[in-house]
């Protein structure tokens, strides 16, 4: 004989778990009116949903950070769909992990695994934690942050000794646009160098130019088409966004600044 479910116990699951009305009453009917036991039903075919989601591209979400006199931190979470980004769930998680991860860094994520599960279940979704990243603000030190508005889905922190906050704001919201891939030349790996050069000196441009001229041609275009590419190359060669006629390397030192540090997360790339 089959159990009767109530209008009142399929309303309690959902306010209990955000199940769909049709799954909560399913759920209830196969665990003979359990609250608890359907609870843990849903749960575990969530899990599962969940499991089969995870390969599915996430190019939506949300950037956050938060600032205070000891440490600045930014989180990624992705999801699949921007109604997904807008929904109340999906930003309460988002701001768990921020929380999490200020208070005891980038590992605080792997406590927040079932919590991420759970939204997935209840959103339909796959949520993916994208990245975390926390500085600790030294004596002298600056930490500043930057998320593109309106979508907030490319988010840069930057860690700095010397300057102003202004000048870290800046830098970051430089890092949004140009993404470097490295600080500076000297962050560039040997063999990473080697076969860009092979490239130019390999390159129809210097057929027929003389030998004792090549070196000094090669090394033009590692500055111009390498060292300063955007989006790639090193920061501190890339032209300033904020004025061109200068490279990031000089307006950092024209304030009397060193980059310490800088994380670019994005859930859209």
């Amino acid at each position: 004989m089959s159990t009767t479910i109530s209008a009142s116990q399929v309303k309690e699951l959902r306010d209990a778990t955000g199940a769909p009305m049709m799954d909560a009453k399913r759920a209830l009917q196969e665990t003979g009116g359990d609250l608890d036991a359907a609870r843990t039903l849903l749960r575990e075919k969530g899990m599962a949903q969940v499991a089969k989601r995870a390969g599915r591209a996430t190019t939506e979400g949300l950037v956050g950070y938060r600032i205070d006199d000891a440490a600045g931190t930014m989180v990624a979470v992705g999801c699949e769909t921007e109604p997904v980004s807008n929904n109340e769930a999906f930003q309460a998680f988002a701001k768990k992990v921020l929380e999490a991860v200020h208070a005891d860094g980038p590992e605080a994520t792997e406590s927040l695994e079932q919590d991420r599960v759970d939204v997935g279940a209840k959103l339909g979704e796959n949520i993916v934690v994208v990245g975390a990243e926390r500085y600790e603000i030294g004596e002298g030190e600056i930490v500043n942050a930057y998320a593109h508005p309106p979508a907030n889905k490319i988010g840069v922190i930057v860690k700095l000794e010397g300057g102003s906050e202004e000048l870290a704001r800046q830098l970051a919201m430089h890092i949004s646009f140009a993404a470097p891939e490295w600080l500076s030349k000297d962050d560039v790996p040997a063999e990473t160098v080697e076969a860009e050069k092979r490239v130019y000196l390999n390159s129809d441009e210097l057929q027929g130019k003389p030998e004792q001229a090549k070196e000094k041609i090669v090394q033009g275009m590692l500055a111009k088409r390498f060292y300063a590419m955007q989006p790639g190359g090193t920061l501190t060669e890339q032209p300033w966004i904020h004025d061109s006629a200068k490279t990031v390397g000089q307006a950092l030192d024209e304030a009397g600044a060193r980059v310490v540090a800088f994380k670019r997360l994005s859930v859209a790339e």
